[in-house]
């Protein structure tokens, strides 16, 4: 987003786009808006990843209770967890992540994405951000 215009298409859901996300940019690849759309009881933020964009690989944390659902809304996406094939996600689909399983999603190569990331209520729980989905898995991810 540093000097760079990103041309934005009109209809990418109901939720607000939100701001450049730069709190978390260090843990994407490409530039993605944040959202946060509730944060009483269960925080609930709408995430909208430009084409290419993806976060890293990542474990979300829990004691117990925990883990991340997401709800897609727009676009078309990628989720992957360690070990097994990305799932490509459209909007109306739902996935849920298991706490203390490395998985990353983004948008596909061609397409904005955008999601609700709903963090399931849980104690001690947190987010460890790993490394970068590496390029080439990511570029020959086919549909």
């Amino acid at each position: 987003m540093e000097g760079k215009s990103v041309l934005i298409p009109e209809d990418l859901g109901p939720f607000p786009m939100g701001d450049p996300n730069r709190a978390y940019a260090r843990y994407f690849t490409g530039n993605s808006f944040l959202s946060q759309l509730c944060s009483a009881g269960v925080a609930i933020s709408n995430v909208t990843f430009e084409p290419g964009c993806r976060n890293h690989w990542h474990i979300h944390t829990a004691a117990s209770g925990g883990g991340q659902i997401l709800l897609c809304t727009a676009g078309r996406g990628w989720l992957q967890e360690w070990g097994k094939p990305a799932r490509l996600l459209r909007p109306g689909d739902v996935a849920y992540i298991a706490p203390g399983v490395k998985h990353w999603h983004g948008a596909a190569r061609d397409s904005w994405f955008v999601h609700l990331a709903v963090a399931v209520p849980g104690s001690g729980t947190g987010c460890e951000w790993l490394e970068p989905v590496d390029d080439a898995e990511y570029s020959s991810l086919k549909e």
